[in-house]
């Protein structure tokens, strides 16, 4: 199995959403996968021009030279697709969805009826995969991932790729302050980890496992009150 993996976090590996992602792909690799993992902010990645070039004028191809070129072809062609991004806005952030708005070339201009509903068909050639979600949100209530799933389901369907599940962490910034004060949470990345072995044993992942990942790691009262007094210090330490 060949799994391309993106990680669109301004941070990197440094950031909560490698937290989850990290650990994943281990247990991906533990069944004997090839992953490679691309940061978007190496990249340079120009937003979509909107202009149908990569579907009239140079057909498959975007007329614009940058490291999309050589990142779409990856991504049409791997058995899976590991989408990371932090929640900015109710979504992913710029980096991802300029990504994921360059992969047009992967689709044809013409329609087809599918499942009741208008769809692009795939280009010959392009392999229809499974796609996973890894997210990582700021706001302490799980339902805040709903419009990003929402999304990322919708956007499957135009891919004709199979949505295969998603590594929610909210509250993601007590993960790494935990961490940092080596308070109990291994379950936690276990569980990414061992999501990535069923993914690639199951071709799905157990509620069970995906719950562990989103597991509360503290009262949300004792959530806004730390990153209150974090940002209450952080905005007295710049006025001086």
């Amino acid at each position: 199995m060949r799994v391309v993996a993106i990680n669109s976090s301004p941070h990197k590996n440094k950031g909560n959403t490698a937290l989850i992602l990290n650990p994943f792909l281990d247990g991906i690799r533990d069944e004997g996968a090839q992953v490679e993992l691309i940061f978007s902010r190496d990249l340079n990645i120009n937003p979509c021009q909107g202009d149908f070039a990569c579907m009239v004028k140079t057909p498959g191809h975007c007329i614009q030279k940058d490291d999309m070129n050589w990142l779409d072809h990856k991504i049409s062609q791997a058995d899976m697709v590991v989408l990371a991004s932090p929640v900015y806005c109710d979504g992913v952030n710029g980096s991802m969805k300029n990504i994921m708005d360059r992969t047009l070339p992967q689709i044809l201009p013409f329609f087809e009826i599918e499942n009741n509903h208008l769809r692009h068909p795939l280009r010959e050639g392009v392999k229809p995969g499974k796609l996973v979600l890894v997210s990582n949100c700021g706001f302490w209530e799980i339902d805040n991932f709903q419009p990003l799933l929402t999304h990322m389901e919708a956007y499957c369907k135009n891919s004709h790729d199979e949505f295969a599940g998603a590594l929610l962490r909210p509250h993601g910034p007590a993960l790494m302050n935990m961490l940092e004060h080596g308070m109990p949470v291994d379950d936690v990345l276990e569980a990414a980890r061992e999501a990535g072995r069923q993914i690639v044993r199951n071709g799905e992942i157990s509620e069970e496992t995906l719950q562990i990942v989103s597991r509360e790691l503290l009262p949300r009262e004792m959530y806004m009150q730390i990153l209150n007094q974090y940002f209450t210090q952080e905005i007295e330490k710049w006025k001086k």
